[in-house]
């Protein structure tokens, strides 16, 4: 048995799926199985894939290619992956990022010298010309990893996690196939549910922010639905899990969800704010974990104050980030 499978999941990646399948090949752990998934891709992806994995022989017999004959998203194609997958661990890798070459060995060991279900990682925000390190928090407990989760102060990214096949299996966890905004909250679902975790303080993975036509970098309406039923998933999953125990977190959870909203002068996003759950504006300055003045953004909104959200969104970031930063 593969001590970790690879889940890749293909679509318009044909820019970026040399340099990822050729950082997976060349990792320095053995026995791993690679899935890629073809998501009916309609370029050059699979051609050039098929092209680096002849240049690893010696990985061959470790090398799945699956088909989808229609293209389904991207929760559908972690599926297809994870109802094949092998090995006692599992990892997923977006087709248009890369990796370090020990990367799934030390996730690995770490997860095995600690006894975990869930390893974690720091993580590269990686550009064209730079990169920035992104450290990430470590928790004794999985009840206090699933708190930051939802906190904010630990992102739920699927690309940065080790996980135990079981987990997935025992507890039937899957990806909500045809709902791909939001979809990583079901990491959230698998922390729920560890016995053990642990976190590795070196990053490994590198999160490219270059693609365009990526799974979750094109936008559309379905995207609002999509995030609405990713967070009633979470929401009635770790309620029924931990009912009042969780309140709090569930609401700070909610809040970082429809905070976004508040990052332009658009009106029809700051109704779009009001709208979804009110029940969470109770709680804005209680969440300590974020920034006040991210808690005094949304404060100014509950209290519709939105020219204060207006003036922060010209200032910060169109004039700081837009100008200034540029």
């Amino acid at each position: 048995m593969a001590k970790v499978s690879v889940i890749i999941p293909i679509y318009k990646v044909e820019n970026f799926i040399v340099r990822c399948a050729k950082s997976l090949l060349q990792q320095s752990l053995n026995e791993v199985e690679y899935i890629f998934v073809d998501d009916a891709t309609p370029d050059r992806s699979i051609e050039l894939l098929e092209e680096v994995i002849g240049q690893y022989p010696e990985r061959k017999g470790q090398v799945r290619l699956l088909k989808h004959q229609t293209n389904k998203g991207l929760p559908a194609a972690r599926n297809t992956g994870l109802s094949v997958a092998k090995g006692e661990y599992i990892f997923h890798c977006d087709s248009d990022d890369f990796v370090e070459p020990k990367m799934l060995e030390r996730l690995y060991l770490k997860a095995k010298s600690d006894e975990a279900d869930i390893v974690w990682c720091d993580w590269w925000l990686s550009f064209e010309r730079n990169e920035r390190y992104m450290k990430q928090p470590g928790y004794a407990t999985p009840m206090e990893a699933l708190k930051g989760l939802l906190e904010g102060t630990m992102k739920f990214n699927v690309w940065n996690k080790l996980v135990k096949r079981t987990l997935y299996a025992d507890y039937n966890i899957q990806f909500p196939s045809g709902y791909g905004m939001g979809e990583d909250m079901t990491m959230i679902r698998l922390f729920a549910r560890a016995g053990k975790v642990s976190y590795l303080a070196e990053a490994f993975y590198h999160y490219v922010q270059l693609n365009t036509g990526a799974f979750c970098k094109t936008e559309n309406k379905q995207h609002l639905i999509d995030l609405r039923h990713n967070v009633s998933l979470v929401e009635d999953d770790l309620w029924s899990l931990y009912g009042k125990k969780i309140e709090t977190e569930l609401a700070f959870f909610k809040l970082n969800v429809k905070f976004p909203f508040l990052i332009t002068d658009n009106p029809a996003k700051y109704k779009l704010w009001e709208a979804w759950f009110p029940e969470a504006n109770k709680f804005i300055l209680k969440n300590k974990n974020i920034s006040l003045r991210s808690r005094l953004l949304q404060l100014a909104a509950w209290k519709k104050q939105y020219w204060l959200v207006k003036l922060y969104y010209i200032c910060i970031h169109r004039l700081v980030y837009g100008v200034i930063y540029r």
